[in-house]
């Protein structure tokens, strides 16, 4: 619930808006930044259900940083943060614009924590990836938000209640990573065979779904002391805590939904989750 408190601390760049959407996107290989797949399709019909937003602020798994951070430049850059892929995808640029306003608004809503305003990181694959289907003009501001690997999962989702005062000032919060996410286990022998997960990743992906759905948040919260199964969907939480903000932006009368929620290469998961 936003307080005064909060509407004060953010500055008068941003008109108010109804309550924008949060969304947590499955993110995935960096490919679905070109190839049209069914994942992709997800992505751009979500992108017909939102509102226009003044700005976006992402959480992507892939600024794992000591502290906090928070983008401040005029223009980010596009990071290709990954090796072995098709120069087709090193060629691709997101030239969205920074925002330095909504940086330091979210400096001042996450205060007393000391958050770093950055002005070297830019937009990493996981955030540039999906954006891109969502806004594919790169007309919308997009600022990224860094996750403290020293803090656990409790803290992250106190920190994400931090930033609900924005969801009214028409910024779109999106977390970007993958909830079952075991790289070492890839089986890329079946990478294109439809909704393929091992037995342990069909347990994770269906006792998170039904934490999620019933809103049953303290579990996923609390990931490491799950079954042997969430373990082996988390062996380390960079792709998990994402969704951890996404949930710890939602209101108690918002509806929870998912989307391309389906098991890929055995040991990964695309389940997205929007709540409004």
């Amino acid at each position: 619930m936003n307080t005064l408190n909060d509407l004060h601390k953010i500055s008068g760049s941003f008109s108010n808006t109804e309550k924008m959407p949060v969304l947590f996107l499955g993110h995935g290989s960096p490919m679905n930044a070109i190839e049209d797949n069914q994942f992709v399709t997800g992505f751009r019909n979500l992108a017909k259900t939102l509102p226009q937003p003044n700005a976006i602020l992402c959480i992507s798994a892939h600024w794992y940083t000591k502290g906090t951070k928070v983008t401040a430049m005029e223009m980010p850059r596009t990071i290709h943060d990954f090796g072995g892929f098709p120069q087709a995808l090193f060629d691709v640029q997101y030239p969205a614009k920074g925002s330095p306003e909504l940086a330091v608004d979210t400096k001042h809503l996450l205060s007393p924590v000391e958050v770093e305003l950055d002005e070297h990181w830019g937009l990493d694959h996981g955030a540039w990836s999906v954006i891109k289907h969502l806004y594919p003009e790169a007309n919308v501001p997009v600022i990224q938000l860094s996750i403290d690997y020293t803090k656990s999962g409790q803290y992250h989702f106190d920190l994400a209640q931090k930033l609900s005062a924005l969801r009214t000032k028409g910024i779109l919060i999106v977390g970007s990573g993958n909830i079952v996410h075991n790289l070492r286990l890839v089986d890329f022998h079946n990478f294109k065979k439809d909704n393929y997960g091992y037995d342990w990743a069909i347990e994770a992906r269906e006792s998170v779904n039904n934490y999620l759905l019933d809103g049953n948040f303290q579990p996923l919260i609390d990931f490491e002391k799950q079954s042997k199964a969430f373990q082996l969907a988390i062996p380390t939480p960079e792709h998990y805590l994402p969704l951890i903000y996404t949930l710890g932006l939602k209101g108690k009368s918002e509806e929870l939904s998912l989307f391309n929620d389906k098991l890929l290469a055995g040991s990964l998961s695309m389940t997205s989750v929007k709540i409004m």
